[in-house]
């Protein structure tokens, strides 16, 4: 006789939710599959068989946590991982995978089945979209006991909001009432309280010490410089969050303010040990900032990791790190326990799945000021990432994030996002954020103008034979909706192809020169360096572009210095400081290795040699010098080449600048995409391709050496 088959189990797809089911439903049955699956190692740490606490260890990982179980039904149990502390379902896979093997034992589905209340009352925290203390009486609890509890928490067994700031009263009555029963209060429950608390009592320490807000006169001697109106907004504003972002726009001040809100915290609440994390080649700016700002002792951690242990070992109010090497001296730094942490440039840890960003959001601090002025570059996640250091209750899990924000199709695949101004909305108390528009009295004027150039006709059969390229591989898209990795791999290498070509052969072959840019560039700065305080930045992707240049400074006058992420890290403070002090010094050269942080305000123009696929580069260029401390306007020229993909690229980046500007800047509601990450590059690629104007013989340059300027403004 033939053995029957065993029904195969049908799974719960992982990456679209079934029509028939909730969000919460389907994402508890993934865990709930997920977590049955797996081969963890289960210690029981009680006297009971089922209703007791438990280590459940992940042996891939090492990673252990505590589980409490108490019945079937969710919400009741508790777990210490991370993911049952925001996912707000009151369950995760090491519960799941612990009631799955309790199930297993004789008895084991019957007991859990009936629930547990066990002859102690306790005081827990209920993790949800909103975290609340909840009482849960005892079997044997007295009535004395319960008639104290009932002063304290309503009818539904909640801490009323009221209560927080007695709760020191309720433990005492409790005590007296108890008579002998036993009652528990949890440490994550006690924490929760202690920060509500504290919260409450920060901002009215702080509103103590500056009674007029920020026009305070005791903000007028905090830092060694003044601040501006805003600034003084904005510090206050950090320092009464505990924990906040600063997403002002480049340029205004993101360093001093965060400077600020840190001495307004020393004097509130003596805090005496801040981290600092940021890009290696800030390091140093911050180290000098620190120091013309205020008096306080700084350390750089650097060097191979015994010199950086010295380092942190060293008595200083501000110790400061780079990204990259977070993750190897975490225990350290946990060890070291800072009462606050700084991250500049946070766009840093915007994906959270790379190990710089798992590694920052495990360190350990009361305080955090996150300093960003692209929280959002491309997608929603990116935000809610660096969130997750500042809060990562705030957003709530990602999964019900991106189902309320994420439009898709009918294949799951992205296709727009909704209700960006509702997440405007709620991170209001703890995201401040000001446009240069905002505050543009304090700040100086912006010139912009683009010069349209010719391509020779090296250039061009270069820019056109990668086209056909890109062409082929766009009808090979169109019919089939599909790209080998292949043709992934080649149309990128033909796209990149034509960017360079736009700037010169020698991009692409090494060897040859023809192409105008770097002639334009040095005749504009000819003129430009007419007056002899004016010095200027010059910006490309590509270091081939910088050598041309320097290749034609040899005939010139001026000094320079070339920024780029070959200089070593101890070196790129000195190439900043001999801009900003030599007179002779006129010229920055630099690729995007200079273009995030650094102050580079006595720069009075910036010249694009080619201009980045995101927006928030081209602003993170643009913003080193146009920002606060700057006097005078601030030239800004981009060199396109005329009828090429950089043409075509001009109107390419509205999906993402109106993004940003929805969520962070008031904008549009709804902003639309296409489907896929890959749908929606070609999408751009065909756009930017389709889009490119024919060459126009006014961009022909003069026998002058000038050329027809467009654009601008």
């Amino acid at each position: 006789m033939k053995k029957s088959k065993k029904t195969a189990v049908k799974k719960t797809p992982r990456n679209r939710k079934p029509e028939e089911m909730s969000l919460e439903a389907w994402q508890i049955a993934l865990r709930k599959e997920f977590g049955r699956a797996q081969k963890f190692r289960l210690k029981n740490l009680g006297a009971e068989a089922f209703f007791s606490d438990f280590s459940v260890t992940n042996p891939q990982s090492g990673n252990t946590y505590r589980v409490a179980i108490r019945s079937l039904q969710t919400g009741m149990n508790y777990c210490s991982c991370p993911d049952f502390a925001v996912n707000s379902l009151g369950t995760c896979k090491h519960i799941e995978f612990t009631l799955g093997k309790l199930e297993k034992k004789t008895g084991g589905k019957k007991a859990l089945a009936a629930g547990h209340r066990p002859s102690y009352s306790s005081i827990s925290l209920r993790y949800g979209a909103e975290r609340q203390i909840v009482f849960r009486p005892g079997r044997e609890a007295p009535p004395a006991f319960l008639k104290i509890v009932s002063k304290y928490f309503g009818p539904d067994q909640l801490l009323r909001a009221d209560a927080y700031a007695r709760f020191e009263r309720f433990l005492e009555e409790a005590k007296s009432a108890a008579d002998g029963h036993e009652w528990r209060c949890y440490e994550d429950a006690l924490n929760f309280i202690a920060q509500r608390r504290d919260q409450a009592g920060l901002r009215e320490r702080i509103d103590g010490l500056f009674p007029q807000g920020s026009r305070s006169a005791a903000l007028e001697k905090l830092l060694k410089v003044p601040l501006y109106p805003f600034q003084k907004e904005g510090a206050l504003f950090l320092a009464k969050a505990g924990r906040a972002l600063l997403a002002d726009e480049m340029g205004l001040g993101k360093t001093i303010q965060a400077v600020a809100a840190t001495e307004i915290l020393a004097r509130a609440f003596g805090i005496e040990k801040v981290l600092i994390v940021c890009p290696t080649s800030l390091k140093h700016q911050w180290k000098q900032e620190i120091r013309r700002f205020t008096e306080r002792s700084v350390e750089v951690l650097e060097g191979l990791t015994a010199a950086r242990t010295a380092r942190l070992a060293h008595e200083s109010f501000y110790k400061i790190i780079n990204y990259d090497v977070v993750h190897r001296d975490l225990p350290l730094l946990e060890k070291w326990a800072p009462d606050l942490i700084i991250l500049d440039e946070a766009q840093r840890i915007k994906n959270w799945k790379t190990r710089a960003a798992q590694s920052v959001k495990r360190l350990p601090s009361e305080y955090a000021i996150v300093l960003t002025g692209t929280p959002l570059e491309n997608r929603l996640e990116e935000l809610h990432s660096i969130m997750q250091f500042v809060d990562r209750f705030h957003l709530g899990p990602l999964f019900r994030f991106l189902h309320e924000h994420q439009m898709t199709d009918e294949a799951g695949k992205v296709t727009g996002y909704r209700h960006l101004s509702k997440i405007s909305e709620s991170l209001k108390p703890i995201l401040v954020r000001r446009t240069k528009g905002e505050v543009l009295k304090d700040l100086p004027g912006r010139l912009e103008k683009t010069f349209f150039l010719p391509m020779t006709p090296e250039q061009k059969q270069h820019h056109d034979e990668n086209g056909e390229i890109v062409a082929r591989i766009v009808q090979r898209w169109r019919r089939t909706r599909f790209l080998s990795e292949k043709d992934q791999r080649l149309l990128t290498a033909a796209l990149q192809n034509m960017r360079m070509s736009c700037n010169s052969t020698y991009l692409l072959d090494d060897k040859s020169d023809f192409g105008v840019k770097a002639d334009e560039a040095v005749a504009f700065l000819q003129d430009f360096f007419e007056k002899p305080e004016t010095k200027a930045i010059i910006f490309s992707q590509w270091l081939g572009t910088h050598e041309l240049i320097l290749r034609r400074l040899k005939k010139q006058k001026w000094s320079h210095v070339f920024f780029h992420g070959g200089v070593a890290g101890p070196e790129r403070p000195k190439l900043v400081e001999r801009f900003k002090n030599d007179p002779q010094c006129r010229l920055f050269l630099s690729t995007d290795a200079g273009g995030v942080g650094l102050n580079l305000q006595n720069a009075s123009a910036v010249v694009n040699m080619d201009q980045p696929w995101n927006p928030a580069v081209l602003e993170q260029r643009i913003g080193r010098a146009h920002r606060m401390g700057r006097e005078g306007p601030v030239h800004v020229v981009n060199f396109v080449s005329e009828g090429t993909i950089e043409h075509g690229m001009l109107d390419l980046l509205a999906f993402k600048k109106s993004l940003f500007a929805g969520v962070l800047d008031g904008g549009e509601d709804s902003v639309f995409l296409g489907g896929s990450r890959l749908k929606k590059f070609m999408e751009s690629v065909e756009k930017v391709t389709g889009n490119i104007p024919a060459s126009s013989p006014a961009a022909a340059i003069s026998e002058t050496g000038g050329s027809t300027q467009a654009g601008a403004g």
